[in-house]
């Protein structure tokens, strides 16, 4: 009787380095930590994040405390991606509002990230915790493909996690990454509805950052949907975080749209929902148009990935 062939789904999990068992929790939405310290103040009415308009070493793992100069690198979607320009994009009038008070949760949750590819070129991108030691961002973040660079297609060599940095300042210091995660439809494929993966750090922290949430949510509860998007653009001043908020556009199986503003750099970051004072994701932020800007969906598949990559 001939073999039946296996079925691999495309979001089957791939990675850089030999796997460890980890287990799936069945739940459909997680909630996430706010840590410890000053969190942010919400708007309840319109489930936004109130933002004023203003214009050592620890075992093995070093902590770096000096920011490093990641002025003119352009966002990690360019290598994969180029020469295609609308990665990311600003919708209209520019209404991005710069976040000061990194220190606080939610942005202390965020992370700026500067990539080193293969081939030792740098990049910059965003990425945001759901554990002490892993981050979620977009898959182009950790694997690039298509780049026609040789030596640089692949896995990344390394990423710098600074959480909450705020220009040449790393309130929480910065820990350099080198296990990465993706998924088949993107690692093998390179199909956009596959574009996220996850950031594993050697170790977390010191201090307690706090994570966000994520959730699986029907077509209608996400139509119209108010969300709020905060990352590291690469057309600001290096290393600053800016915070834009819209309702969402159109749903489709595996992605979501909406438009609010964005730019290259902040591809990764978070896409979330606040609900009963939580910060719960929807997708992970990746691309941009001309009216408006997606990131893949957290579907029933992509949340189970996300479940199985989260370490203490």
């Amino acid at each position: 009787m001939p073999n039946t062939p296996q079925v691999v789904s495309l979001h089957t999990p791939m990675t850089n380095i030999v796997a460890t068992e980890s287990t799936v929790n069945a739940l459909r939405e997680t909630i996430g930590s706010a840590g410890v310290g000053e969190e942010q103040e919400i708007d309840e009415t319109e489930g936004t994040e109130l933002v004023p308009r203003i214009i050592r070493e620890m075992g093995m793992v070093q902590i770096d405390f000096k920011a490093p100069d990641t002025t003119g690198l352009a966002d990690i979607g360019v290598a994969s991606f180029q020469p295609v320009p609308l990665r990311e994009a600003i919708i209209g009038t520019d209404e991005r509002i710069q976040v000061k008070d990194n220190r606080k949760y939610p942005w202390r949750a965020s992370a700026s990230l500067l990539i080193t590819a293969a081939d030792n070129s740098q990049w910059v991108g965003s990425a945001w915790f759901i554990s002490p030691r892993t981050l979620i961002t977009a898959g182009h973040c950790v694997y690039i493909k298509h780049s026609d660079i040789p030596g640089r297609d692949g896995w990344v060599k390394k990423i710098q996690v600074m959480p909450g940095r705020n220009g040449n300042e790393l309130p929480f210091g910065g820990i350099t990454a080198s296990e990465f995660w993706t998924v088949q439809g993107w690692g093998d494929k390179g199909l956009e509805n596959y574009d996220y993966g996850a950031i594993i750090l050697p170790a977390a922290f010191p201090q307690e950052l706090g994570t966000f949430g994520y959730g699986v949510y029907p077509d209608d509860e996400l139509n119209k949907l108010m969300v709020n998007v905060a990352g590291y653009p690469s057309d600001k001043s290096s290393g600053t975080i800016w915070y834009d908020k819209r309702n969402v556009g159109t749903v489709k199986a595996d992605k979501v749209y909406y438009a609010a503003d964005t730019y290259g750099g902040q591809s990764g970051t978070v896409v979330y929902r606040i609900k009963d004072r939580k910060r719960i994701a929807v997708a992970i932020h990746a691309y941009g148009g001309l009216t408006a800007n997606s990131g893949t969906r957290i579907t029933d598949q992509v949340y189970n990935n996300l479940e199985s990559w989260k370490r203490d």
